[in-house]
């Protein structure tokens, strides 16, 4: 038998003592793999939804109100309403509005034209054709 000094604690009890902080740094490293695979497993899907936000569409005025004119303030007018410009006739994508909203011209637009289909755009409500494409070119990333 090994003698004991006075103070140490049994082999049996040394083993006890250190469990707990064992069990915590397990804990801690299993939490760290879980946080990882979630940061692994977001990214990509973060990065879908950016390039899927400027792939989405806007038609100019939308398909529900198609053969009308969009006036100057971007409101959707009867055709041949004057100063106002004729539907846009194709679909703007994300990546075109974007860049419009920041100072570049939609394809194929005037000056004035453009900025009458900006005002549409900027005008879009829930429930309108294009709405989620806009809305979501306006969060932040």
């Amino acid at each position: 038998m090994s003698e004991q000094l006075p103070g140490q604690p049994h082999e049996g009890q040394q083993d006890q003592a250190s469990a707990p902080a064992a069990a915590s740094r397990r804990q801690l490293l299993i939490g760290g793999a879980v946080a990882a695979s979630a940061i692994v497993s977001i990214r990509p899907a973060l990065a879908n939804t950016a390039a899927s936000v400027l792939n989405c569409t806007i038609n100019v005025p939308d398909q529900a109100r198609a053969g009308n004119s969009i006036a100057p303030n971007g409101q959707v007018v009867p055709a041949g309403t004057p100063g106002a410009f004729p539907g846009a006739g194709r679909s703007f994508s994300g990546e075109q509005v974007k860049q419009a909203l920041g100072g570049r011209p939609l394809p194929g637009t005037s000056y004035e034209q453009n900025q009458a289909y900006l005002n549409y755009i900027r005008r879009l409500q829930s429930g309108t054709s294009g709405f989620t494409c806009f809305a979501s070119l306006q969060m932040p990333r």
